[in-house]
């Protein structure tokens, strides 16, 4: 099977991004000219057409003009990492939930920390916006590409939406 990912620029940093040709299995935050994940790297094939829609929204998002994603999206993980990416995609645009109450959405109470787990392995960053989500003290905790890409990312959320009519 081949699988294709391509980078992009935006304004946290150089993107990495990999599809199966039919859907996006991953977006993440790489190092400029570098490559796919993990082993089989020779099954992956540099290509730029697999990726126009994704491209195209993740640039209207960083314009301030998208809210949701509406893509295809093939992320690897567990039922339960599914559960908590699908409770996180729910966030509103410039919004914020703690672990806990990311938890609690998902009838789990006492599960804050294996959603913190779960939001560690979200494959497709800012897609599902995993930035959203903060400790219980309202302070910025963990995240994939740093605190100081969440931090940026929220910023960019909150001013985008200050300038909603």
């Amino acid at each position: 099977m081949t699988r294709f990912f391509t980078t992009m620029a935006s304004p946290v940093g150089e993107l990495l991004l990999t599809s199966d040709g039919t859907a996006l299995t991953g977006l993440s935050f790489a190092e400029p000219g570098s490559g796919p994940p993990g082993p089989g790297r020779s099954s992956w094939t540099r290509a730029d057409a697999p990726f126009g829609e994704v491209i195209a929204q993740v640039q209207e998002y960083f314009d301030g003009g998208r809210r949701v994603f509406d893509l295809p999206v093939a992320a690897p993980g567990t039922d339960f990492q599914k559960s908590v990416w699908a409770a996180i995609a729910a966030i509103p645009f410039s919004e914020t939930r703690s672990y806990a109450a990311v938890a609690a959405r998902l009838g789990k109470p006492g599960a804050a920390r294996a959603v913190g787990l779960a939001a560690g392995r979200n494959p497709v960053l800012i897609i599902v916006p995993c930035h959203r989500v903060i400790g219980a003290d309202g302070t910025l905790t963990g995240y994939g590409g740093g605190l100081d890409r969440k931090r940026r990312l929220l910023d960019h959320e909150r001013t985008a939406a200050s300038l909603d009519p």
